[in-house]
């Protein structure tokens, strides 16, 4: 088992009411730096709040330059910011964009789909655009429930419009990593647990080289049966510490330590930065494509002085606003973020250590694994 820091969360929580946002985040970043073992378009993220929702993130780290899309996606994604306090005209305004996108510039959107997809992407068009008609009428209802259902499943099609657009892997991994798993594109993992079923979807279009390796890991079982071996309320749930006195995963074809470089996608940036985080690269402004702000944010695990030395070990994230805001979090450029939970947070938040996982499961996305040629 890797080791990490003591660390207090009661004690943080009440520098959280006494100091300043500027000394807690400097303070957070000694706490936090040992998360150990045991250009895109500019476009592509919308301005203001730090967005705290898994699948949102993976939308907006998809690899499309289309500005119609976009800019459907983003009316949608506002509503989000507006419902809770059932801010009623900024949602109908949020609504009325979107039917106007999808009635003026149909064939913007459609334009980035290849011929052989376009009926596929006409069918959910009209999906979209039947959904957006009922949402206009649960909006003049201030029906708050069904617009926040109507609004998941909305996107959920908009999601898979972009997808769609997707039509080769944007950039190349160095060849130094060619001797790694990659995954060129994204996969679903579905983790059963002792508490329940967590479903993660793993995205190899922001870092082929970690997703790569957890996907050949999950569908080799090296992860069946393996329990949680460090749980923190409100920062971390860390598991993937094999039996034995290794800490990570031997690879039977070679007999060697599989290690597995950090890899930070920033947004605006077309590849991966590799071997270093952000911070001792100097670029402290730089923003992550796949942010350590939302909960259930899946991430590898690392010795607290080598970038490089993640292998199997990796933690979800249980994202704590009062502790690491969204957009401030100075996990980001640390560590490799390489996917989302998407379904089961009441099963993550149940979990502690000793549970085990009892199985993980590639259930979709299998096909995107490329393993190296022995």
């Amino acid at each position: 088992m890797l080791h990490w820091p003591n660390f207090s969360i009661d004690t943080c929580k009440r520098w959280v009411k006494t100091v300043a946002l500027a000394l807690l985040l400097f303070t957070l970043s000694l706490s936090f730096s040992a998360v150990s073992h045991a250009k895109r378009p500019s476009s592509s993220m919308p301005a203001g709040n730090a967005i705290t929702d898994g699948r949102a993130l993976l939308r907006f780290a998809l690899p499309i330059d289309n500005q119609t899309v976009r800019e459907l996606q983003i009316s949608l994604e506002d509503i989000g910011n507006h419902i809770r306090s059932k801010r009623w005209g900024p949602i109908s305004s949020d609504v009325s964009k979107a039917s106007r996108i999808l009635n003026l510039r149909e064939s913007d959107l459609l334009e980035s789909i290849p011929d052989t997809k376009k009926p596929e992407a006409e069918t959910l068009v009209a999906a979209v655009k039947n959904g957006i008609a009922q949402l206009e009428k649960a909006v003049e209802a201030k029906d708050k429930e069904k617009v926040i259902d109507l609004k998941a499943t909305i996107l959920g099609s908009v999601g898979e419009i972009e997808e769609l657009m997707v039509t080769k892997f944007p950039f190349e991994v160095p060849v130094k990593y060619a001797n790694l798993p990659q995954l060129k594109g994204r996969a679903t993992v579905a983790v059963q647990t002792e508490k329940g079923e967590i479903t993660v979807v793993v995205d190899g279009y922001s870092a082929p080289v970690t997703a790569g390796n957890f996907v050949d890991l999950v569908d080799r079982g090296f992860y069946d049966g393996l329990p949680f071996i460090r749980s923190e309320e409100s920062y971390v749930l860390q598991t993937g510490d094999p039996e034995g006195k290794e800490e990570g995963f031997i690879d039977p074809a070679t007999g060697k330590y599989r290690n597995v470089p950090l890899e930070v996608l920033v947004r605006d940036e077309k590849e991966p930065i590799y071997g270093i985080t952000l911070e001792d690269a100097g670029r402290y402004r730089d923003e992550p494509v796949l942010p350590f702000s939302a909960f259930g944010t899946v991430a590898m695990a690392r010795t607290e002085t080598d970038p490089d030395s993640a292998s199997s070990q990796f933690f979800f994230f249980l994202f704590e606003p009062e502790l690491t805001p969204a957009g401030l979090n100075l996990l980001d450029g640390r560590y490799a973020v390489f996917g989302y939970m998407i379904e089961g947070k009441e099963v993550l938040e149940q979990l502690k250590q000793g549970d085990k996982i009892v199985s993980a499961k590639v259930v979709k996305g299998i096909e995107n694994l490329v393993r190296p040629q022995v």
